[in-house]
């Protein structure tokens, strides 16, 4: 189980580690977003730090309908304990946690300032 919390602005969150290809890693808060249907967004700068291996170029149409293009990079991302290799989109904002790195687990969350988020393994 992971376990997180609602910050004062109403926004879910849980600390995850992300792992680069020499094994750096970096502990980061990061955003429940439930209107992004990838796995994983991070910072240029922390992709830059953590030397993430580029895939490719990704486009995306926002909720206000405007489309953008990103670069696609891997990382590896602990998750319940384990190691998880995942794609992750490179961003100018906070680090969100998508949808796709959500499948398989169940999502509650309180949402009052300092409320509970759980993630949960479906059984």
């Amino acid at each position: 189980m992971i376990i997180g919390t609602v910050n004062a602005n109403r926004e879910a969150s849980i600390r995850l580690q992300v792992r680069g290809p020499d094994g750096h890693e970096q502990e980061m808060e990061a955003l429940i977003d439930t209107g992004f249907n990838g796995f994983l967004t991070l910072p240029l700068a922390v992709i830059t730090s953590l030397g993430l291996p580029r895939l490719g170029r990704g486009r995306a149409i926002l909720a206000d309908g405007s489309e953008v293009l990103f670069n696609v990079y891997e990382a590896t991302v602990r998750w319940e304990g384990q190691s998880r290799t995942v794609e992750l989109d490179a961003t100018e904002t906070a680090t969100l946690v998508g949808m796709a790195l959500l499948e398989g687990y169940t999502l509650r969350i309180e949402v009052v300032s300092g409320g509970r988020v759980t993630i949960e393994a479906v059984s």
